[in-house]
């Protein structure tokens, strides 16, 4: 088992890059995960682990058996601090190779899919929200469109606790999605308040898309001229809007919901 006392250590240098600027993830193909449950999710995703860190103190024998493929290497408290990107540590980290995450990828074992398509999402914080509540439904795929936010940044994985791994991920071009979409018979339900119906009116039993926009910009034209129907969530309050996951949830839900009649 290999050792590393020197926080002048290339993969130690090289770990700090891939969290900080994802031009280095893609470049690499690999990206960085913190957490015991986080990089076990991610190995059960087939996600292949090169490397893994750790602080003897903190992980056993029994975590590390799972990883029989990766380089194992214990750190010193000094050298874990400084790549720990969390304010509370579980004492492991690893070095992760990317997927290709494209729309060929995607493989539906349901005949009539439910899947989330997100547009131009750019804080990973509502980014991670999703992809939890997916996870939460079960979706058959969560579709990223024209992404603002590198999937791999590491406040996507932490505020989606892991479920970036457990969901089936595609990201493309509006264009590309619809066009996937429709040849899988697949009908859009876009989220904008535009020709729209309530929510709760729309029958999801079969093959669906509910696609969600930011709440600054929301969707472009190309989610309202090919949805089946566009759709919204009444609003009761003063304000016009909530925030793209709670909407996102809502909407999954309440398909959820007419599939278990």
């Amino acid at each position: 088992m290999k050792q590393i006392e020197s926080l002048q250590n290339p993969l130690i240098k090289n770990i700090l890059k891939l969290q900080e600027k994802s031009r280095e993830r893609k470049k690499q193909g690999l990206f960085v995960i913190e957490g015991k449950r986080e990089i076990l999710l991610a190995q059960k995703g087939n996600y292949i682990i090169t490397s893994l860190l750790f602080l003897s103190s903190k992980i056993d024998d029994d975590y590390l058996n799972h990883f029989t493929n990766a380089e194992l290497i214990e750190v010193t408290p000094e050298i874990y601090q400084k790549i720990a990107y969390r304010e509370s540590t579980e004492g492991v980290i690893a070095v992760v190779k990317s997927k290709n995450l494209t729309l060929d990828s995607i493989i539906f074992k349901n005949n009539n899919p439910l899947v989330l398509v997100a547009e131009s999402i750019e804080k990973p914080g509502n980014l991670g929200a999703l992809l939890r509540t997916a996870d939460a439904a079960n979706l058959d795929a969560v579709i990223i469109a024209n992404p603002k936010t590198d999937l791999y940044n590491p406040n996507v994985i932490r505020s989606s606790v892991g479920c970036l791994f457990t969901n089936q991920v595609a990201t493309g071009s509006s264009e590309d999605i619809v066009k996937f979409l429709q040849e899988k018979d697949i009908s859009i339900y876009s989220a904008t308040l535009q020709n729209s119906n309530e929510y709760t009116q729309e029958d999801y039993t079969k093959g669906a898309a509910l696609v969600v926009g930011t709440e600054a910009t929301g969707l472009t034209e190309i989610w309202r001229e090919h949805a089946a129907q566009c759709i919204n969530i009444p609003m009761e309050g003063e304000i016009d809007s909530m925030n793209v996951s709670v909407s996102a949830a809502i909407l999954i839900f309440e398909a959820k919901r007419q599939r278990k009649k």
